[in-house]
């Protein structure tokens, strides 16, 4: 995959002769650099599904369960998410909504060191994931609109050696829903009962966006997860 730009802000003018009643920058950046959503073009095989400015208001704000998989992945980084982990969660808190399913692994926790987040050997990146079954039956059975991680991206660091590679982009983008990665703060957020908001940038033609990413609770004040 291409290199990303990492994000970079430029100083044109703070209150000085470039602008001496103003502060303001100019930006560079990646479309999927920090916390940031895919859209269905990121990937080849969801291009027909169009790009993060087509992307539905009602999309933005929809209901989201929280997957806890922490205990599993502090034992091994490479965990994979399968079917069976989803239908034990429904079978204790209920249906999958129309909205977004968010797989907390603890990962955020590394996020503040380079090596520890990408964690890779000699055999490439080793993060945890979706299996390939459990990724196609989410694009295709599940009612689910997205998928949101804490790890750098949807899928799994070792998705390379998967069939179908990243399997996750693949399949989901594929059937025209949705990404979101570098999530914080799940473990602040309840099994259901979450509205959460999502706000990339309405990039025309783009294939995704840095986004802010808001978790609403009944009764409590709101949470970002970005």
């Amino acid at each position: 995959m291409a290199p990303i730009p990492r994000f970079e802000l430029e100083e044109l003018a703070r209150y000085d002769d470039r602008g001496p009643t103003s502060y303001q920058n100019g930006i560079h950046t990646g479309e999927h650099v920090g916390t940031h959503f895919d859209a269905p073009c990121h990937w080849i095989t969801g291009v027909a599904h169009g790009d993060v400015a087509s992307v539905p208001v009602d999309r933005l704000v929809a209901p989201a369960v929280v997957i806890d998989k922490t205990a599993e992945v502090a034992e091994n980084p490479d965990f994979l998410l399968d079917i069976d982990d989803v239908m034990q969660w429904q079978e204790e808190f209920g249906p999958l909504p129309a909205g977004w399913l968010l797989f907390r692994t603890g990962w955020s926790a590394r996020s503040q060191h380079q090596e520890r987040f990408i964690n890779a050997d000699d055999n490439g990146p080793h993060t945890p994931g979706v299996t390939p079954a459990c990724a196609e039956w989410l694009a295709n059975e599940a009612p689910i609109i997205g998928l949101g991680v804490e790890t750098v991206g949807t899928d799994a660091g070792q998705a390379f050696r998967f069939e179908p590679e990243f399997p996750v982009h693949s399949f989901l983008l594929g059937a025209g829903k949705y990404g979101i990665t570098q999530l914080q703060n799940l473990d602040r957020l309840p099994p259901v009962g979450t509205l959460l908001v999502v706000a990339p940038l309405r990039i025309v033609g783009g294939s995704g966006s840095p986004a802010r990413i808001l978790a609403l609770i009944e009764g409590e004040t709101s949470k970002e997860t970005e």
